[in-house]
Protein backbone atom coordinates (compact mmCIF):
# COMPACT_ATOMS: atom_id res chain seq x y z
CA UNK A 1 0.00 0.00 0.00
CA UNK A 2 1.33 3.41 -0.95
CA UNK A 3 -0.36 5.29 1.89
CA UNK A 4 1.08 5.60 5.39
CA UNK A 5 -1.42 4.68 8.07
CA UNK A 6 -0.18 5.18 11.59
CA UNK A 7 -0.96 2.64 14.31
CA UNK A 8 -2.47 3.86 17.58
CA UNK A 9 -4.67 6.50 15.94
CA UNK A 10 -8.38 6.47 15.16
CA UNK A 11 -9.71 7.33 11.71
CA UNK A 12 -12.91 8.62 10.11
CA UNK A 13 -14.40 7.73 6.72
CA UNK A 14 -13.70 11.36 5.77
CA UNK A 15 -9.97 10.70 6.39
CA UNK A 16 -9.34 12.63 9.60
CA UNK A 17 -7.19 11.02 12.29
CA UNK A 18 -7.51 11.33 16.04
CA UNK A 19 -4.83 10.74 18.66
CA UNK A 20 -6.22 10.47 22.20
CA UNK A 21 -4.13 11.47 25.23
CA UNK A 22 -5.61 12.16 28.67
CA UNK A 23 -9.06 13.10 27.37
CA UNK A 24 -7.69 15.42 24.68
CA UNK A 25 -7.88 14.48 21.02
CA UNK A 26 -5.37 15.76 18.50
CA UNK A 27 -6.94 15.97 15.04
CA UNK A 28 -5.26 15.85 11.67
CA UNK A 29 -5.65 14.70 8.07
CA UNK A 30 -4.58 11.24 6.98
CA UNK A 31 -1.78 10.65 4.49
CA UNK A 32 -4.41 9.30 2.07
CA UNK A 33 -6.38 12.57 2.25
CA UNK A 34 -3.24 14.68 1.84
CA UNK A 35 -2.23 12.67 -1.24
CA UNK A 36 -5.72 12.81 -2.76
CA UNK A 37 -6.02 16.56 -2.21
CA UNK A 38 -2.70 17.30 -3.86
CA UNK A 39 -0.71 20.41 -2.95
CA UNK A 40 -2.42 22.14 -0.04
CA UNK A 41 -2.42 25.90 -0.48
CA UNK A 42 -4.56 27.16 2.41
CA UNK A 43 -6.27 26.02 5.58
CA UNK A 44 -8.92 27.89 7.50
CA UNK A 45 -8.19 26.75 11.05
CA UNK A 46 -11.05 25.87 13.38
CA UNK A 47 -12.33 28.49 15.79
CA UNK A 48 -11.98 27.71 19.49
CA UNK A 49 -15.29 26.43 20.88
CA UNK A 50 -17.74 23.56 20.61
CA UNK A 51 -17.65 21.01 17.81
CA UNK A 52 -19.91 18.04 17.15
CA UNK A 53 -18.80 14.62 15.91
CA UNK A 54 -19.22 14.63 12.12
CA UNK A 55 -19.78 18.40 12.06
CA UNK A 56 -17.65 20.75 9.97
CA UNK A 57 -14.44 21.64 11.79
CA UNK A 58 -12.72 23.79 9.16
CA UNK A 59 -11.88 24.08 5.48
CA UNK A 60 -8.80 23.18 3.49
CA UNK A 61 -7.91 24.33 0.00
CA UNK A 62 -5.67 22.49 -2.43
CA UNK A 63 -4.80 22.89 -6.08
CA UNK A 64 -7.58 20.36 -6.82
CA UNK A 65 -10.44 21.38 -4.54
CA UNK A 66 -11.80 23.07 -1.44
CA UNK A 67 -12.74 20.44 1.13
CA UNK A 68 -14.37 20.40 4.53
CA UNK A 69 -12.63 18.78 7.46
CA UNK A 70 -14.95 17.17 9.99
CA UNK A 71 -14.65 16.70 13.73
CA UNK A 72 -13.93 13.06 14.59
CA UNK A 73 -15.40 13.61 18.08
CA UNK A 74 -17.58 16.13 19.89
CA UNK A 75 -16.00 18.51 22.35
CA UNK A 76 -14.33 21.88 22.62
CA UNK A 77 -11.49 23.05 20.38
CA UNK A 78 -8.87 24.12 22.92
CA UNK A 79 -5.86 24.69 20.65
CA UNK A 80 -5.13 25.16 16.94
CA UNK A 81 -1.88 24.65 15.07
CA UNK A 82 -1.22 28.24 13.97
CA UNK A 83 1.95 27.14 12.13
CA UNK A 84 -0.35 25.78 9.39
CA UNK A 85 -1.47 29.32 8.52
CA UNK A 86 1.99 30.12 7.16
CA UNK A 87 2.83 26.64 5.88
CA UNK A 88 -0.28 24.60 5.04
CA UNK A 89 1.91 22.48 2.74
CA UNK A 90 3.41 20.86 5.84
CA UNK A 91 0.29 18.62 5.80
CA UNK A 92 1.55 17.23 2.47
CA UNK A 93 5.06 16.78 3.87
CA UNK A 94 4.00 14.87 7.02
CA UNK A 95 0.27 14.64 7.59
CA UNK A 96 0.73 13.00 10.99
CA UNK A 97 3.07 15.67 12.37
CA UNK A 98 1.04 18.58 10.97
CA UNK A 99 -1.92 18.34 13.35
CA UNK A 100 -4.81 20.77 12.90
CA UNK A 101 -6.31 21.20 16.36
CA UNK A 102 -6.77 19.73 19.81
CA UNK A 103 -10.21 18.94 21.16
CA UNK A 104 -11.24 18.40 24.77
CA UNK A 105 -13.33 15.25 24.15
CA UNK A 106 -16.90 15.49 25.48
CA UNK A 107 -17.92 11.81 25.17
CA UNK A 108 -15.25 9.11 25.00
CA UNK A 109 -17.86 6.62 23.72
CA UNK A 110 -17.79 8.43 20.36
CA UNK A 111 -14.27 7.07 19.81
CA UNK A 112 -15.85 3.62 19.38
CA UNK A 113 -17.49 4.88 16.16
CA UNK A 114 -14.05 5.54 14.60
CA UNK A 115 -11.85 3.05 12.74
CA UNK A 116 -8.63 1.49 14.00
CA UNK A 117 -5.55 1.63 11.78
CA UNK A 118 -6.31 -1.90 10.58
CA UNK A 119 -9.95 -1.04 9.75
CA UNK A 120 -8.89 2.19 8.05
CA UNK A 121 -6.29 0.34 5.98
CA UNK A 122 -9.01 -1.99 4.68
CA UNK A 123 -11.29 1.01 4.03
CA UNK A 124 -8.62 2.88 2.03
CA UNK A 125 -7.80 -0.27 0.05
CA UNK A 126 -11.50 -0.56 -0.86
CA UNK A 127 -11.33 2.97 -2.34
CA UNK A 128 -8.24 2.43 -4.49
Amino acid sequence: MKYKIKEGLYYTKEHEWLKVEDGTGTVGLSHYAAEELGDIAYIELPKPGKVTQGGKLCEIESVKAVSDIYAPVSGIVVEVNNALTDSPESINQDSYAAWICKVDIADKKEIEKLMSAKEYTAYVESLT
